[in-house]
């Protein structure tokens, strides 16, 4: 175990990593800590939905943070060390090309197959107290790890993959979290110093130069171009314009111009 982890604890079953990290975190555990489950009954994503997955077929953690190093604007950046150090060590896990996994912003990693993008992993973050002095933060993640395709859920079977499918083979999931702690500690080494991987980061966005619906939370759908993302603020670039996480719900990949492309 890295040396930076102050806490790691494996559960079989919880409600929530996120909720049991949260809770150490009020009672003074200090950074970086780290809980482990085979199983959630109340895993959560973005916007409140729930998030499931069979005993077992996912790696499912939570990692606190007490991020009094790192200026209120840049805790995004939390949550996109987390991605790119999981990202890298799944292709490890799967013997997969570098650059294989792909993040779809704001918040997933993605393969990209010949039939679209699918979901591979689900990153969630939560905060505490910013602009205290005790300000926290949990970075919550779900990896379709050792799950066949034949029990993937059918209303799902379509958009998403998971590391055993593109391995081949069953996958090791805690030689996957061992991989992922330990890039994860040398990238929050680095980040305490004040750098960002950010050419890391913006290279694996599957969304740049692609065409995207960006979904409101009325339902509203626009397709546009998506040219980048912004380093400094974490939003995603259309053009000139930022979108920041919560100004849209949901981004899907375009697999065509479904609209006219406006202004957003």
């Amino acid at each position: 175990m890295p040396g930076s982890i102050s806490r790691l604890e494996r559960f079989a079953v919880v409600g929530s990593t996120n909720d049991v990290v949260r809770g150490w975190l009020a009672d003074g555990t200090p950074e970086v800590c780290v809980a482990v489950a085979l199983e959630q009954t109340a895993g959560r994503g973005r916007e409140g939905r729930s998030w499931t997955a069979p005993a077992g077929a996912a790696l499912l953690l939570s990692i606190g943070f007490r991020p009094t190093w790192l200026r209120p604007e840049h805790l995004w950046r939390l949550a996109a060390t987390v991605s790119v150090a999981m990202a890298e060590a799944g292709e490890l896990a799967a013997a997969l090309p570098s650059g294989t996994i792909m993040l779809k912003w704001p918040n997933d990693l993605v393969l990209e197959a010949t039939d679209g993008v699918r979901k591979l992993a689900g990153v969630l973050g939560e905060t505490h107290g910013i602009g205290t002095d005790d300000p926290r933060a949990v970075i919550g993640i779900g990896v379709n790890g050792d799950w066949p395709a034949a029990d993937f859920p059918a209303e799902l079977a379509g958009s998403m993959t998971s590391l055993r499918e593109l391995a081949g083979r069953p996958v090791d999931h805690d030689g996957l979290l061992d991989g992922f702690l330990g890039r994860l500690e040398r990238a929050v080494a680095v980040l305490r110093e004040g750098q960002f991987d950010a050419p890391g980061w913006s290279a694996r966005q599957v969304t740049t130069d692609r065409d995207i619906d960006l979904i409101r939370s009325d339902g509203s759908r626009v397709t546009v171009r998506a040219t980048g993302v912004d380093i400094e603020s974490g939003a995603l670039l259309v053009g000139d314009t930022r979108i920041v996480v919560g100004e849209i719900e949901h981004v899907r990949v375009a697999s065509a111009i479904a609209s006219a492309r406006v202004a957003v």
